[in-house]
Order: structure tokens, then C-alpha cells, then sequence
């Protein structure tokens, strides 16, 4: 019996030297005085001062509560999730990696109570599973016949047409990734992680340079997307967005590549680019995250959305990035969070707490 019980002991060493009611307790308040700073920024209403919470002091305090029984990535997490929708508020076992859910007999599901009938998908075996990761990007290149996955701890893959890998590389970042694109003219992945932009040259041997790295950035890249243009074949323009609301617009050429390495600088598989030696116009579009940020063709226009209730949802020129004139924008209460556009009825849907379907037309607009 004493055996067991000095086991049960060893099993969670960080736990047993806190009074872990109080610590709870504690956890409460700084999280509803978060929610409160958020809801008193989109309102307008939050002045900035020392009792401000941002993530380092957030995990501080996290660690100062429970030691070393909670994991980074799920500090990270729980920051994120309370931040970005301040709403609906994580429950507190997600702080250590623990989360609930409601299991769904699915043995002998019922084909007339489906929504959708889909034909049958093929499962692809990936190396994230074996580590507990996270796909955070899926991108189809149509003209190469094939797709690019990005984990969340590094893992940057290339599929060919039959889904098999025919590229891949585990990056090793100071940080996760948040989303991929693949480059056509340059031929390269592009991953933005929260303090730097990856370019992944799926295409190089083992004798050489697996690709670049610019930094460092000074916020948190969010998301990424290449601007199709067939303007120019020797570059590639891509749009980034961070955690302040900020639209980044870059374009690399393949001159880039060796005109701005830093000196002797080397990161790992990649050369260092000095992100202070590239143009790289940025506007405040939104007053909140930059959740997802895409180019349309068609359009000839970006769109980005945001959990921001005010600046919801942009779709506009990337030419405003740079110019600074006023954008075209509409407003949706709680924020957006996913969009797209549908050529053929000529409509873009956005998702969020509330759906829109949006005319095109609102593009006329003053």
C-alpha cells in the first residue's frame, strides 16, 4: 500500500507542493481579468498600464501558480483561445492539456439523418500523428499536381498527385508555425512561424541549404498567402498578418536570396535573411488577431478577417497596403473567422459567431 501511494507521489511531483484549490482560485481571477481587458479593447474603452496582462506575464504567472505540472504549448493555447474569442472562455483542465468532450455512437449511423453524403476519402499517414501535432496549413498547388501540409511543431511536407510525400523537412523553429503557401514563380513553400518567415526549398539535396529564413519579425505572424500574379516570373508577392491587426505585403525575388543574407548567418538547415534589408509595407486593417488572410484572382483583391466586431472583414486592392486610402470593410458582431468567395454566384460567405453572404457588389461602395 505504501509502495502505491509513494508511486502516485512520483507521478505528479509539481502538483503535491502547491495548495492547488488556492492556485485555481487564483487562475480564475487573472483569466477573468483578461476577458475584462478584452472586451475593454474592442469596445474602445481599455487604457494600457502596468496591470496589463499580456502572454509573458501570463505565463509567469501560470508558472509561479502550478510549476512545471502545465506544458508550454497548452499555456500558449489557452492564451490564445481566451484572447482571440474572450466570449466563450476555455474551460481550466485545458490549461493542462486536458479537454472534455461528448462521445457520438457512430456504429450504425443513419443515412437519412446525414446533412451531406460525401464518397469515400483517402486517409494519408502523416508523421504528426507520431508526435502529437497539429496540421495548421493545407495548400493545393494545381499546376505541380500537389498539396502542402505545415504542422504546428515544424513539419513541412510536399504530396505529390497520389499522395505520396515526395518532400519533407521537420524545421526546427524557435516557435510554432501558424500557416503555409506555396511560391509558384520561386518554387518554394513559404511557412510564417510567430517571430520569423520560412522558405523551404523542397527541392534541395542533403550538401545543400534547405532554404531561408527572414527575421526577426517584431509581432506574431498569424497567417500567410501568396499573391497570384503572372506579372513577373523571376519573384512571388505574399501577404502575412499578425496579432495586432497589422496586413504585411512582401515580395522576394531570387536576387533576394543572395544580395540579403546576413553575414555568416546560419539558423539551423537555413540562411538568415535580415528582414530590415526587405520593403516590407504593413497597415493596421483590424483591431484584433488577423485570423486568415487569402488572395482571390478574380477579384484582384485580398480579403483578411478578424474576431474584431468593427473591422470584421476587409476585401480590397493590395495597392491600399502601401497607400493607405481608405478600405473597403463591413462590420460583424463578434468577428469573422473564416471566409471564401464563390466565382460562380459571384458571392463571398464569411463564418463566425453569425454567417454573412456578401454581394460583391459591396465593393462599389464608398
Amino acid at each position: 500500500m505504501s509502495r502505491k501511494k509513494d508511486c502516485d507521489k512520483e507521478s505528479c511531483p509539481a502538483l503535491e507542493l502547491i495548495d492547488f484549490k488556492n492556485a485555481l482560485e487564483q487562475f480564475h481571477n487573472v483569466v477573468e481579468k483578461m476577458i475584462i481587458q478584452k472586451t475593454k479593447e474592442r469596445s474602445g474603452l481599455y487604457t494600457k498600464d502596468d496591470d496589463e496582462i499580456d502572454y509573458v506575464k501570463f505565463y509567469r504567472t501560470i508558472r509561479t501558480l502550478f510549476g512545471p505540472a502545465v506544458k508550454d504549448q497548452n499555456v500558449q493555447t489557452f492564451f490564445r483561445k481566451v484572447m482571440s474569442n474572450p466570449d466563450e472562455r476555455p474551460e481550466w483542465p485545458e490549461i493542462f492539456g486536458c479537454f472534455t468532450g461528448e462521445s457520438v455512437d457512430m456504429s450504425s449511423p443513419s443515412k437519412e439523418s446525414m446533412v451531406l453524403l460525401v464518397s469515400e476519402k483517402q486517409q494519408i499517414t502523416h508523421s504528426v500523428v507520431k508526435r502529437k501535432d497539429v496540421i495548421k496549413g493545407i495548400v493545393k498547388v494545381p499546376l505541380l499536381h500537389f498539396t502542402v501540409t505545415a504542422s504546428q511543431k515544424g513539419v513541412l511536407t510536399v504530396f505529390n498527385k497520389k499522395m505520396k510525400v515526395l518532400a519533407t523537412i521537420e524545421v526546427e523553429a524557435p516557435t510554432w508555425i501558424n500557416g503555409c503557401d506555396f511560391l509558384p514563380n520561386l518554387k518554394y513553400v513559404v511557412a510564417v512561424t510567430e517571430s520569423t518567415i520560412i522558405l523551404w526549398d523542397y527541392k534541395s539535396k542533403e550538401t545543400e541549404s534547405d532554404g531561408f529564413v527572414i527575421k526577426p519579425m517584431k509581432n506574431c505572424m498569424l497567417c500567410v498567402c501568396t499573391v497570384t500574379m503572372a506579372d513577373d516570373l523571376a519573384k512571388d508577392t505574399i501577404l502575412m498578418g499578425d496579432d495586432r491587426g497589422y496586413i504585411y505585403l512582401l515580395t522576394i525575388t531570387s536576387d533576394d536570396f543572395i544580395m540579403k543574407q546576413s553575414k555568416g548567418g546560419k539558423e539551423s538547415q537555413f540562411k538568415v535573411l535580415d528582414s530590415e534589408s526587405f520593403d516590407i509595407p504593413k497597415r493596421k486593417l483590424h483591431d484584433d488577431w488577423v485570423g486568415k488572410i487569402r488572395y482571390f484572382s478574380a477579384l484582384k483583391c485580398f480579403g483578411s478577417c478578424s474576431t474584431d466586431s468593427i473591422n470584421s472583414f476587409i476585401l480590397d486592392d493590395i495597392k491600399r497596403l502601401d497607400d493607405h486610402l481608405p478600405v473597403k470593410e463591413f462590420s460583424v458582431p463578434k468577428g469573422v473567422n473564416a471566409f471564401t468567395y464563390c466565382g460562380k454566384a459571384n458571392v463571398i460567405v464569411t463564418g463566425g459567431k453569425y454567417w454573412v453572404f456578401c454581394k460583391r457588389s459591396f465593393l462599389e461602395k464608398n
